[in-house]
C-alpha cells in the first residue's frame, strides 16, 4: 500500500512540477537595461512549491517501502 501511494504521488508531483514549473516560466518578463538582461517574475510559486512538496513526499514514500 505505501509503495502504490508512492509511485502515484511521484506521478503526480513530477507532472504538476512540470506544469506549473512551465507555466511560472511563462508568466515572467525579460527586458534589457544598460546591456543586462533583467527578469521580473509575476508567477504564483504557491502551486509549484506544493507540487515538489508532493513529489518529495512520493519519492520518500516509494523508497521508504522498498527497504521494509
Amino acid at each position: 500500500m505505501k509503495r502504490t501511494t508512492g509511485i502515484i504521488l511521484t506521478l503526480v508531483g513530477l507532472v504538476s512540477t512540470t506544469i506549473t514549473g512551465m507555466q511560472a516560466l511563462e508568466d515572467s518578463d525579460s527586458f534589457s537595461v544598460l546591456g543586462l538582461d533583467v527578469v521580473v517574475s509575476k508567477a504564483n510559486y504557491t502551486p509549484l512549491i506544493i507540487s515538489v512538496v508532493v513529489l518529495i513526499v512520493g519519492i520518500i514514500l516509494w523508497t521508504s517501502s522498498r527497504k521494509s
